[in-house]
């Protein structure tokens, strides 16, 4: 059932009865370090899901992009994402654009992202923005499973509504949480969840203060916390967001708050590229897909 616009889950089948549309798309990718550099071990895919490998920018990461053939997620969709790095392996992970969550009439759509970095990798996984429409029913679970001193940034990013159509969003769900553990044992864990008229927790100055926007920025090491006044000096000069950063038990958090989805991500990107030259002395520069 690949379109380019689903904006309902139902279609009609002979004698008017309505039936459920649903997909269950897959994505597997693992990089591993052979004969001295990282090399792409596993690659699966299953629609809607594609995985695309473009040649990296010179002096930069292995990169894979995943992109969603579909248009986008309704009620009774799930995608399934497993990333990973082998020992000593490096590699950027993203996706091709905006993923949309269109109304649902029922039924939630979910995407469960797990991470897996091995002692002395580097995994970065930043995808681009998620936008819920009103009515949607998201649940969104991302797991970071660090062994040793291997190390990962990962983000998301939430957009409340389309905002070109003047659309606000009002009711639905959206569960976006994570979790983090090295070695096996959890070490942190975190849920934003928002259901049924969700109007007031979004327009609360106690609570998303009107935002049309929010992201969260991990970076996961066991010296995270060094970093921690580099990020606050990198946010101080964005503008149109408010951001937050704090440490923790081998992890660095970050949150941004926008009323407009473009500064958001405007903040996301360039606190990404910051935090991957301060952390591991890469290029500040990001994937093209992030400049288009």
């Amino acid at each position: 059932m690949a379109v380019a616009d689903r904006p309902d889950n139902s279609a009609r089948i002979s004698g008017g009865e309505e039936k459920k549309v649903a997909v269950h798309g897959a994505a597997t990718v693992r990089f591993e370090h052979r004969h001295g550099e990282t090399r792409l071990a596993t690659l699966y895919h299953h629609d809607p899901l594609r995985v695309l490998m473009p040649t990296p920018r010179r002096g930069d990461l292995p990169i894979a992009v995943l992109a969603t053939t579909s248009g986008g997620m309704v009620g009774g969709d799930r995608m399934d994402i497993a990333l990973s790095v082998g020992t000593g392996a490096k590699a950027l992970i993203t996706t091709q654009a905006a993923e949309k969550v269109y109304r649902s009439t029922g039924a939630d759509c979910r995407i469960d992202t797990t991470l897996s970095v091995e002692g002395g990798a580097w995994l970065e996984w930043m995808p681009q923005e998620a936008i819920v429409f009103e009515g949607s029913r998201l649940r969104r679970l991302t797991r970071i499973d660090l062994s040793g001193d291997g190390r990962a940034i990962a983000g998301e990013m939430l957009v409340f509504g389309r905002a070109a159509f003047g659309e606000t969003v009002t009711r639905g769900l959206i569960r976006d949480a994570w979790e983090v553990a090295r070695d096996g044992r959890l070490i942190w864990a975190d849920a934003l969840h928002l259901d049924g008229d969700i109007a007031e927790t979004l327009a609360h100055p106690a609570g998303f203060g009107g935002a049309a926007a929010c992201a969260t920025l991990l970076h996961a090491a066991p010296d995270a916390a060094r970093h921690l006044d580099a990020v606050r000096a990198l946010a101080e000069p964005l503008e149109g967001a408010r951001i937050g950063a704090t440490a923790l038990d081998g992890l660095l958090v970050v949150r941004i708050l926008g009323g407009e989805a473009r500064a958001v991500r405007l903040a996301y990107a360039a606190l990404w590229s910051g935090l991957r030259n301060e952390a591991a002395g890469l290029p500040t520069r990001l994937p093209r897909l992030w400049e288009v």
